[in-house]
């Protein structure tokens, strides 16, 4: 059974994906956060509201309370004006994530969570959907900075994150 040990772990990884993340959006110019480098996919600010706000922020705090809110998207695009507020948002984001994932327990984990996309989950089922979509949505981030003529940092190089974002020390007992 999925527990709140490997939960916990399992975040502290995440932790680590999410600044790899920062650094690849660090590398979207200012002036390109609403272009649509890929025909018929979401802008680079799009794809990061979705990203950020209804996968990392709203399922990590559904899980906690038990009912996961839908992000306005549409109000929170209108109000993020540049890539400063685009940051500053993925900054608020992961935070609020970051505290709810912290909160998680067992019951939790176990529990039904209703969704607004008309059925339930149980908790672990909702966390491992965060991680699909996290890592589908980086990879559209990845190939956005290649379309725009960046080349972003291989994908598991945690060591050269903030370090915020790098690898803990192992403890020994």
């Amino acid at each position: 059974m999925y527990d709140r040990a490997q939960h916990l772990a399992t975040w502290d990884h995440f932790r680590q994906v999410h600044g790899m993340t920062l650094r690849v959006l660090d590398l979207v110019p200012a002036d390109q956060i609403d272009s649509h480098p890929i025909l018929n996919m979401r802008s680079p600010k799009e794809l990061i509201v979705h990203l950020y706000g209804t996968i990392v922020r709203d399922i990590t705090e559904g899980v906690v309370s038990g009912a996961i809110r839908a992000e306005d998207d549409v109000a929170t695009l209108a109000r993020l004006k540049t890539k400063g507020d685009l940051l500053r948002f993925v900054t608020e984001s992961w935070t609020a994530a970051d505290r709810a994932a912290g909160a998680i327990t067992d019951a939790a984990l176990q529990a039904s969570v209703k969704t607004p996309w008309g059925f339930d989950m149980p908790g672990t089922v909702c966390m491992s959907v965060i991680r699909d979509e996290y890592f589908h949505h980086r990879g559209q981030l990845y190939a956005y900075v290649r379309q725009m003529g960046g080349a972003p940092p291989m994908m598991w190089d945690f060591e050269h994150n903030a370090p915020e974002f790098r690898p803990r020390e192992r403890q020994t007992a």
